[in-house]
């Protein structure tokens, strides 16, 4: 990486960083650079998670993102990508959340692990997986974009961080080697009212293969999964506009219900 780019890179986190904050809308990089990369993306995600650091965040895991067929349509994309979760990311079940906070968000339902050991790559199983996962929990990610109305590439989300905002998350319980994951069915109501429904194979076929794509892509810039670690493995469903007002809850036969509110 030349300095010409890698400047640009750092410029490109503190203008994502700074709409963020405003909540004013940048046009998409690949407006601009149509030749951006994935690579590149996830550089200007990597300098925008390094300011964070540097102003007193801690990082307490990652999200995958579209990996169910739902998203990737919704998107228009046919790979999955990730993001790095933050501590001020992290909300406890039933909280509420402030519309005006964000710019144009969505919510997704998902199913989320938090591992009990370290996860190296790149020889990952699910066997591996399985055994590494100390607790399973259902989450609802709250997407935004800082680019306007959700007209963006892949790289573009991930750059932003793979668009994640906050993370929901239910009730911690250890993991029952006995539960099919893919067969999880979670539902997903607005104001009482089902809006949407998918089961765990919905993502890549397996809860646990997000987690694989996941160690093995960070294996590959010389990093790991951690013990502590949170992972979301992506939505089951396209995900849904969240006006104010509203209150979404997922429920799922093995996993603890999750609710949030948006005023």
């Amino acid at each position: 990486m030349d300095g010409t780019q890698s400047q640009w890179f750092s410029d490109v986190a503190d203008a994502l960083l700074g709409a963020e904050r405003l909540r004013l809308p940048l046009p998409p990089l690949t407006s601009r650079r149509p030749d951006l990369t994935l690579e590149d993306a996830y550089a200007i995600q990597a300098a925008a998670v390094a300011r964070r650091v540097a102003g007193g965040a801690r990082v307490v895991g990652h999200k995958v993102g579209v990996t169910s067929l739902a998203m990737q349509q919704q998107m228009g994309v046919d790979e999955p990508d990730s993001g790095v979760l933050l501590d001020h990311m992290m909300l406890p079940g039933g909280s509420c959340l402030l519309r005006e906070d964000f710019m144009s968000p969505r919510v997704e339902a998902e199913i989320a692990f938090r591992l009990g050991r370290e996860l190296p790559g790149p020889e990952v199983t699910v066997d591996a997986v399985r055994d590494a996962v100390s607790e399973a929990f259902l989450a609802l990610e709250v997407i935004d974009t800082r680019y306007p109305d959700w007209r963006i590439s892949l790289a573009d989300s991930i750059a932003d961080n793979a668009s994640c905002a906050r993370v929901v998350t239910g009730s911690m319980i250890g993991l029952d080697p006995g539960w099919d994951l893919r067969a999880e069915h979670l539902v997903v109501s607005l104001n009482g009212t089902p809006v949407a429904e998918g089961h765990g194979s919905a993502v890549l076929g397996d809860p646990f293969h997000p987690v694989i794509w996941l160690a093995r892509r960070l294996h590959g810039l010389g990093s790991g999964l951690r013990a502590g670690d949170v992972v979301l493995a992506g939505a089951v469903h396209a995900s849904i506009p969240l006006p104010a007002g509203s209150e979404v809850t997922v429920t799922s036969p093995h996993l603890p219900p999750v609710a949030l509110k948006v005023a």
